[in-house]
Parts: structure tokens; C-alpha cells; sequence
């Protein structure tokens, strides 16, 4: 069987899995517990849409609770400095999906998912042996185009509801409440307000998600180790979750908004609209919209514990490697910036957590690593863990030598890129090694510099600091030397040039094919 035709669905085919998905719902008796497998480790990936690197309370944040996510560091490995790339969605995943970087996925800004890529996650995994199952959010293009997947369980209920899609959160919950609409809360799915759910709480995707994982852990039966994705689509907005999590942080000392000096052209709102990308909406809105950010949080973590629990029911907690990570983050105000894509580190710094099963050698338990780390790392880690080798053309590297030794080899810094987004002053390159931070805003060919030792909030701007122009100097040639490879519009005269119109996509990207008088041809754009 084709690639072409293992990842095409008819409408039999969502049928069948719509119903899938509420059987799996509804099961309610495991089969007797299994046995760890000897061999290769399962492998786990859990991440969450929309999740700050600074809101776990391993990371030192003392307000919000997320005690599974802290019991997954304590017993494992937390890389501080863990970047997204490109921090939207698309091609946030493009680079998990792949291993690879921007310019080498072809991704610069936010745009579909290419159909087809030469190495993808879940089909290695697949080819090295593994069961491939993908629960809750992936916004591939298709949507049920799996990448390699056996099986997919999609929330993708904030895409649009067609005849030709429907989510199988979406059939599960008709099917639960006909009578009722998924998002009757009434919030916009990339606004800054927060609202409890207004629905019962088993009906949240949150839940749907967490138990559709717990019931095909409960119930696995294959011989072959599973490769397992859980993708929440929360804590992105909307900032929904149930009363009792808005309640958790009624009365909790939650961050105020850090607003840099330099931030100030982004106080005027950007828009009328309920979905604003700039502009400052007063200490209290600020508030609000991160008492349901954090409980949607705090929601996300309740369900990963139950992920946690049925492992180790089924004996295989250590028989497992899990790793946790998000997309992008979440500005929340910061700046007087809402929503992701910014260079800044409330978007671009994300979560990421590696815990090891018995046998792979790593650290001691609890350790924490500086160095930088990104989304293109995690499909070489997995290669790594199921002893396949990783394909010459990855970006990415295996995080396991770093988890056993701090001292590996590793990179020096790691290039964050988006073309433009929203606006287009929003349009950014850098460079950072998670202690200096270098932003080259392509609209006008502006520059800033932050000490983010010093100053992790990126409040002062030290582009034009003459204490810090070898510094900058020092970075600006090494996004020069980055740009090598890609030369015009990105360099002029061997220079770093503006560049007033966007770049979407790479000539790496892969263009989808037609047939043309039964010829396959690239669709040019």
C-alpha cells in the first residue's frame, strides 16, 4: 500500500472512526493487566496547544499547579531553554513532525502542514515497528491525512465543521448531547476573555482528550510497542475550563503583565475585535484572562496524572518514554501583546520534559539542562530510544546524550524565525542560546538585544547599549552566516537586509501535486 493510499479517508472511513471514538469513550472495563513488554521502550508524547515555558510550577512558577507535570520533571530531565521555531501552530508542528528547521521544513510563517514529507514522525516509528495512534489535536492539512499514523482521534473543533470533516470529539459529543452545541461557552477561539465551561465537565475536549488516552492505554493489546501522541488543544484559547479550575485561582497571587520600556507602541489596541494581537488592556483584563489561561492549565495537568495512573496500573511506567511539550506559548498581555507568534519569550520558549524508562542509561532523576533545545529535537530522541538511526538531513538531535551528560556535544545557539503575521510589522528572525536573545525585525531592518540572565522578563532592549555593541555585533554575524544558505531577499551585499514583503514559505516546502491529463504536477504558490 501506498503512502497516498494509507493516508486517504473516505467517508466510510470517518464513519467508522467516529464511531471508534465513542466506543473507546465509553468503555468502561480494561482487560487484565499486562505485563511490561522486554525490548524497545514505548514511546509517549504529550504536549499542550498554547503552553508558556514558565507555567509549570517546575519552572519556578510559585502560582499555578501542575503537580503532574512537576512529578514528571522531578523523575526526569527539564530543558530550561526549550524553544519553538516558528511559534504558531502549523509549522510549530511542521517541525515536530519532521525534525527538521524552518527553512529545511519550508515553513516560515503560519500556512498549511505539507501533505507529505521524505522522514515523518509516526511513519519512522511505524517502519521501525511500532503501533502509531494520534489522540486530539494535529491541524494537518487534510485533517485526517495521518503522517503514519494507524489510527487518529481528532479534536480539531475549532476548525471549520464541514461535510466533509467532522472531529471525532465532535461525533462524540453529538451523539452525548444532541441537543447541545461544543462551544455554547461562547468565547473566540483566539480571544483574551475567560468563561467557566458552560456544559458538564465530561464534556470538555480537555476530558475527551485525557480519557480517549486512558482508555487506549487501558485497553492495549498489540505485541508491538506503542507510539502514542496525546495533543491537547487547551490551554489555547478559549480560556474555557470547568468553574472549579476558574475557582483554583480566585484569589491566587497570579504574574502581572511584564511590559518592557521599548513596548510601548503596542499599547493602542490593534482592533475592536474580541481577538485583538496588540494592545493594553488594563490590569484586570490581564488578570481574568490568566485566571482561565492557568486553569485550563491546571486542567490539562489533572488529566495528565490520569495518563500517568493508567500506565502505571498497566505495570509500564517504566516501560516508557514520555515527553512533554507544547507548540508555542501564549503573550497573555505581556508587552501588551496577546496570542503567539513574537520572538519573545512568553510565545517562542515552550515546555519540555523527558522522562526516561528503566534501561536507557539517563541521569540521575530531577536534572535540569541550559541548553538550548527545540521542537526538532524530539523526532530524533524517539528514533533514538527505538534504535533506529536518525537520517542525515535532520536539524534535530536525540536529547538522550544530554540527559545522561551534561557535557555532550551539543549546539550553541538555536535560529526562531515568522514571517508575517497579523501585520506586517509582526515579521522577525533571532538567534539564542537561552542567555542572550538577538531579534532582527525584518519590516525595517530593526534590531534588539536582551541579557536574558539578567533580565528573563526582556524588559530593556540592549540593541543600542554601547556596552553591548560587540555583543550585538557578534550575533548580528551569526544570523548573517545563518542566512548563508538562503541569500537573497535575507542578505544584500552580504548584509542583513530588510525586507518589507514576506517569505511564507521556503523552496524546501513541499508542494502538494494534481493530476494534469494524468500527470502528477507541483501546485506552484
Amino acid at each position: 500500500m501506498s503512502n497516498t493510499e494509507r493516508n486517504t479517508f473516505t467517508r466510510r472511513d470517518m464513519l467508522k472512526i467516529s464511531a471508534g471514538a465513542m466506543a473507546l469513550a465509553a468503555a468502561k472495563t480494561p482487560p487484565a493487566h499486562a505485563a511490561p513488554r522486554i525490548g524497545r521502550p514505548n514511546i509517549l508524547l504529550i504536549m499542550a496547544d498554547q503552553l508558556r515555558g514558565d507555567c509549570m510550577g517546575a519552572d519556578g512558577n510559585k502560582a499555578i499547579r501542575t503537580p503532574h507535570l512537576d512529578r514528571i520533571a522531578a523523575e526526569g530531565v527539564r530543558f530550561r531553554s526549550a524553544y519553538s521555531s516558528t511559534p504558531t501552530c502549523t509549522p510549530a508542528r511542521s517541525a515536530l513532525l519532521t525534525g527538521l528547521s524552518p527553512w529545511h521544513h519550508g515553513l516560515l510563517g503560519t500556512g498549511p502542514v505539507a501533505e507529505h514529507y521524505p522522514c515523518e514522525m509516526p511513519q519512522a516509528l511505524r517502519d521501525a515497528g511500532y503501533y502509531t495512534m494520534c489522540i486530539g489535536k494535529t491541524h494537518f492539512t487534510p485533517q485526517r491525512n495521518g503522517h503514519g499514523f494507524h489510527r487518529l482521534l481528532l479534536d480539531e473543533a475549532a476548525r471549520a465543521d464541514s461535510p466533509e470533516f467532522r472531529s471525532d470529539y465532535q461525533a462524540w459529543f453529538l451523539s452525548e448531547a444532541p441537543a447541545r452545541q461544543y462551544d455554547i461557552t461562547g468565547l473566540d477561539w483566539n480571544g483574551y476573555e475567560s468563561k467557566a465551561y458552560a456544559l458538564p465537565e465530561r464534556l470538555h475536549p480537555t476530558h475527551w482528550t485525557g480519557e480517549s488516552a486512558v482508555r487506549f492505554i487501558d485497553t492495549y493489546a498489540q505485541q508491538e510497542p506503542f507510539f502514542l501522541t496525546v495533543s491537547f488543544h487547551r490551554p489555547h484559547s478559549p480560556y474555557d475550563p470547568p468553574e472549579r479550575f476558574l475557582r483554583m485561582y480566585e484569589n491566587a497571587d497570579l504574574p502581572k503583565a511584564s511590559v518592557g520600556a521599548w513596548a510601548g507602541k503596542y499599547a493602542p489596541r490593534s482592533d475592536d475585535s474580541r481577538r485583538p494581537w496588540h494592545g493594553d488592556l488594563g490590569a484586570e483584563q490581564v488578570r481574568q484572562s490568566r485566571q482561565g489561561y492557568y486553569g485550563s492549565v491546571s486542567f490539562v495537568d489533572e488529566e495528565i496524572g490520569r495518563i500517568l495512573e493508567s500506565l502505571e496500573k498497566r505495570g509500564w511506567l517504566e516501560d516508557t518514554l514520555i515527553v512533554f511539550t507544547a507548540d508555542h506559548g501564549d503573550m497573555t498581555g505581556d508587552h501588551h501583546l496577546w496570542r503567539k507568534s513574537y520572538a519573545y519569550e512568553a510565545s517562542a520558549r515552550i515546555p519540555m520534559l523527558l522522562r526516561w524508562p528503566a534501561g536507557l542509561g539517563a541521569a540521575q532523576p530531577g536534572v535540569v539542562r541550559s541548553q538550548v533545545a527545540e521542537l526538532r529535537d524530539v523526532l530524533p530522541t524517539f528514533l533514538d530510544a527505538a534504535g533506529v538511526p536518525a537520517p542525515r538531513q535532520l536539524d534535530g538531535k536525540s536529547l538522550l546524550p544530554l540527559a545522561r551528560d551534561e557535557k555532550a556535544p551539543w549546539r550553541e545557539f538555536i535560529d526562531l524565525e515568522h514571517d508575517i503575521c497579523y501585520a506586517p510589522e509582526n515579521h522577525w528572525n533571532a538567534l539564542t542560546d537561552g542567555r542572550r536573545k538577538y531579534i532582527f525585525h525584518a519590516q525595517r531592518g530593526e534590531e534588539q538585544f536582551f541579557d536574558l540572565e539578567k533580565d528573563p522578563h526582556e524588559l530593556i532592549d540592549l540593541a543600542s547599549s554601547p556596552e553591548h555593541s560587540g555583543e550585538v555585533r557578534q550575533w548580528r554575524t551569526r544570523l548573517t552566516e545563518h542566512f548563508a544558505e538562503r541569500g537573497e531577499p535575507f542578505l544584500k551585499d552580504g548584509r542583513l537586509a530588510a525586507r518589507p514583503k514576506g517569505t511564507p514559505f521556503s523552496p524546501r516546502y513541499p508542494r502538494p501535486e494534481k493530476e494534469t491529463d494524468g500527470k502528477k504536477q507541483k501546485v506552484k504558490g
